[in-house]
């Protein structure tokens, strides 16, 4: 694997190395800590993992993380789960978003740009003044710390204000964005119990306006925990009954107060896609995001205030979390809510324009659809400011790579690609970014610092240049500190655990070269991940099993080689029922009215059975296995199989297929 692209892609020119933050802390780390200070990146992660503890006493020092009452020590507790990061600390992730008011007050901290394209700025004093506001109006609501406050809510200002007002007082954010149907809210909101919701009317997506007054309503029957729901006009409606106002409780110029808590105090609660039964309720800490997030985007993403952060997101998808850390940094982030593609398939790249976004990052599908549709990025639109691309979501193919780079050298720019990879799980990047690397064709430049990523066989034994699952060996700041509803802990435990013993185990493939690079080559579970927003099979059977044509069903998610994904439905139907045009018609708009158009298969096949393991679940792995084109006898354990013919009709379309 390691001598495939022997050539670097791109290489960083010496002065972009002498400045980048990474290198610059690596000669402070030397002096102040005995990093080496040689032997570039390479020897400066082996140090971080190495020197967990020191290297991120190290971080927090080098971007002045403020503890209001100090620590004891760096690690109480090394072991995963349950690792104690901090131990005694009290902070607040809040006040160090908006720090950078104090010398940065009239410059945009926040760039909306909704289908129109054209940027609204607000203020780094506006954005503080509008969370002073709003976190003292939370306050008289009778939010605590603890307490859970929910948005259903697209990637619009108000959102980023709620999520930093939530943390202000102590509160655990959570959001979901408003294309997910009532059911899918429900199956993740009525989990965390939330006392205030957030939300709009409406929202605009590819030119049209979709009405979310009825789905608000049924949310707001439905989460009895609710104090209080705060409307926001989008579409310009009035409120309704017994909803406050945002403008009311926003407009207050209230200096915001911090409320300074345990560096192991919940931030918010992200989902997983709810693969076997309901979304996993994934709780992150303060203090672990705090310092994650700006080791990720001031180390690895190199971000400063002179810098535009865009990355193409949704407020349901761990990328918004992490583009609004870019606030930690001094960042301006760029905030687009509306259709990747409209009004055209270039739109991203107009937007990246007229923000003049430095980093932008999007997903391998969109750079392969522009690929397809003849976009020239850099033709076509002023990209001068653009230094990196960054993709991540699935893994960027090698086209992609080549595409990019070809497009930007063009024009004689110098364009870092960055994919990276990560998960929700964390709300960061296992590897990816560093801007002191060369790029290679068709991989991650590297693990990330502090992060011991290997590649291991089912013994647990370390693999170079060879196929194996991604672990990691050490703890993360980011890691959860629990799942909500998980008393025991037994479900966390399971979820990464339950191979490798203390080991972090995040079910994908990887390839771990000899040059240190990463390569993804897709899930090893059965999750589906379309364009890198993980979704559970459960919520669709759920959904499309209510039909009574349809006895049973079962979806998969496949990487395809040419970068796009193939996510077809099988449907065992009743005996006399047809899969004719008026079933299939019925079949999408049930998963698009009940969990999102994101959901919807790319095709319905249907099958003479659905194959179970003898105890009765579902087999999704191995029948992706199968349709990915393993051999039978190396795709399932027969012994374990309730109907082993019916595997051969996955087989056969595997075969048609190829």
């Amino acid at each position: 694997m390691s001598t495939v692209n022997p050539q670097p892609l791109w290489q960083p020119d010496p002065e972009r190395i002498a400045q980048a933050q990474i290198t610059r802390f690596q000669a402070w780390s030397a002096e102040q800590y005995g990093a080496p200070a040689e032997g570039g990146y390479a020897a400066l992660h082996r140090w971080s993992v190495d020197e967990l503890d020191t290297f991120w006493e190290a971080v927090t020092r080098w971007f002045d993380v403020r503890f209001s009452t100090p620590y004891a020590r760096v690690l109480g507790d090394r072991s995963m789960p349950g690792a104690q990061w901090f131990p005694g600390a009290t902070l607040n992730y809040a006040e160090h978003a908006l720090r950078a008011a104090a010398t940065r007050a009239d410059e945009p901290a926040l760039l909306y740009v909704d289908e129109t394209h054209e940027p609204l700025p607000v203020t780094w004093a506006e954005l503080r003044r509008q969370v002073g506001s709003l976190s003292a109006e939370l306050r008289a609501l009778g939010v605590r710390p603890g307490d859970r406050v929910s948005g259903y809510l697209p990637n619009i200002p108000q959102a980023v204000v709620a999520l930093l007002a939530t943390a202000a007082v102590g509160g655990v954010w959570t959001s979901c964005a408003p294309d997910f149907g009532a059911r899918s809210v429900l199956d993740r909101f009525q989990q965390v119990e939330p006392v205030v919701l957030f939300t709009v009317d409406g929202y605009c997506y590819g030119g049209k306006e979709h009405d979310r007054r009825e789905t608000v309503a049924e949310l707001r029957r439905e989460l009895p925990t609710l104090r209080a729901v705060v409307h926001i006009p989008l579409l310009g409606t009035e409120a309704p009954e017994g909803a406050l106002e945002w403008s009311s409780l926003s407009s207050a110029d209230t200096e915001p107060v911090f409320e300074q808590v345990p560096f192991a105090h919940p931030l918010w609660v992200l989902y997983s896609s709810g693969t076997t039964g309901l979304p996993k309720a994934i709780v992150q800490s303060q203090g672990g995001i705090l310092v994650e997030h700006l080791k990720q985007l001031g180390l690895h993403c190199d971000l400063g205030p002179e810098d535009r952060f865009f990355w193409y997101t949704s407020t349901g998808w761990m990328m918004w979390n992490f583009l609004v850390s870019g606030l930690l940094t001094g960042t301006t982030v760029v905030l687009y809510d509306g259709s990747p593609g409209y009004p055209d398939t270039g739109a991203q790249w107009r937007i990246a324009e007229r923000t003049e976004a430095t980093l932008y990052g999007t997903s391998a599908a969109y750079v392969m659809a522009c690929r397809k549709a003849g976009v020239h990025p850099v033709r076509d639109f002023d990209l001068s400011k653009v230094q990196c691309v960054a993709t991540t979501g699935s893994p960027l193919p090698p086209d992609g790579f080549r595409w990019l780079h070809d497009e930007f050298a063009e024009s004689g720019a110098d364009l870092w690609i960055a994919s990276v990879s990560g998960g929700t799980d964390v709300c960061s990047c296992f590897a990816g970014a560093v801007p002191t690397l060369p790029v290679h064709i068709g991989e991650l430049q590297a693990p990330g610092l502090g992060t011991d990523l290997q590649s291991w066989d089912a013994s647990g034994k370390p693999l170079v240049d060879e196929v194996g699952e991604l672990v990691v060996t050490n703890p993360m700041p980011s890691m959860p500190i629990h799942f909500w509803n998980d008393p025991d802990g037994s479900r966390y435990h399971d979820s990464y655990f339950d191979t490798y013993p203390g080991v972090w185990r995040h079910g994908d493939w990887i390839t771990v070269t000899s040059r240190g690079s990463v390569v993804i080559h897709g899930r090893s579970d059965s999750t589906l991940n379309r364009q890198g927003v993980r979704m559970g099979s459960a919520d669709i059977y759920e959904a499309v099993e209510r039909l009574p044509e349809i006895r049973e069903s079962l979806v998969i998610g496949i990487e395809q080689p040419d970068g796009g994904y193939w996510m077809p439905l099988f449907v065992h139907l009743i005996p006399g029922a047809v899969l004719d045009q008026a079933l299939l018609d019925r079949i999408k708009q049930t998963i698009r009215e009940q969990l999102s158009p994101r959901h919807l298969p790319d095709e319905v096949i249907e099958v003479p059975g659905i194959p179970h393991t003898l105890t009765g679940k579902r087999i999704e792995v191995p029948v992706k296995r199968l349709l990915q084109g393993t051999p039978l006898e190396k795709a399932v354990n027969a012994g374990s199989i309730d109907n082993l013919e019916l595997l051969h009709f996955y087989e056969d379309l595997a075969r048609k297929r190829t």
